[in-house]
């Protein structure tokens, strides 16, 4: 397996990015295309973000969120009942620079057992062998925790984070805990993240939005100058129109 361009080396830093740049760029998010095996995916050059999680946990409603476009990423009143892995390309001026892969939620009641079991084998090959794969994001209910599922998906992508693999535990639904929960919540998942990043978020309240989006811009951009060599910023970026 090669080492994956955006990881971080040790002591490495991001300049930072105004989140204005970064929303700018995540709302040029579009649809590219579903699959339903993952032979049918199309191979894919540039890095390539996947969020998964427990269908209650509010993937579709984040994603939505993050790129500013209410019905990009399907939320069914169903959970569970997106049986795809829909890929969305991200870039300005019609140019590919990342992909996000929005897989389907696991752990649902009143899917099938079948369906279940299907859907868990498809994701956990797409984790361990998908090659444009560069960052995960799982997204989690703090009132919840993590699931035994939860606990499987984070096993299954440990060699991969080991050798370079981007990895995000997102805490969804913040707005449901007071700051002394919220901060609870965050000092236990930093314990279990295993060296990935932790965030609390809420779509309601626009809750980290914007730190996750530059979280996301810099994933994808790993040739940008590192904090110790790069020039100011206000000299390298270029404001978004509105």
């Amino acid at each position: 397996m090669t080492a994956n361009p955006s990881a971080l080396a040790p002591g490495q830093s991001f300049v930072p990015i105004d989140p204005k740049l970064a929303l700018g760029w995540t709302h040029t998010a579009r649809f590219l295309t579903t699959a339903a095996q993952l032979n049918q995916l199309p191979p894919i050059q540039v890095p390539e973000i996947a969020f998964v999680g427990r269908s209650n946990a509010g993937k579709s409603t984040c994603i939505n969120t993050l790129t500013q476009q209410k019905q990009l990423a399907f939320a069914s009143k169903k959970p569970g009942r997106t049986q795809h892995i829909n890929l969305f390309s991200l870039g300005k001026q019609g140019v590919t620079d990342a992909v996000l892969a929005d897989l389907p939620g696991y752990g649902y009641a009143a899917v099938s057992r079948t369906d279940k079991e299907r859907w868990q084998r498809v994701m956990l090959n797409y984790l361990m062998e998908r090659e444009s794969l560069s960052a995960v994001v799982l997204l989690c209910d703090p009132r919840l925790g993590l699931t035994e599922l939860d606990e499987a998906l984070l096993d299954a992508i440990r060699p991969r984070v080991e050798e370079g693999l981007q990895f995000l535990v997102l805490l969804t639904k913040a707005d449901k805990l007071t700051r002394a929960e919220q901060a609870k919540a965050l000092s236990i998942m930093r314990l279990n993240a295993g060296g990935g990043e932790v965030r609390l978020f809420s779509a309601l309240k626009k809750q980290g939005v914007g730190e996750v989006a530059q979280l996301l811009w810099h994933w994808s951009h790993p040739e940008q100058p590192t904090q110790s060599d790069a020039a100011p910023v206000e000299a390298t970026t270029t404001p978004v129109s509105e």
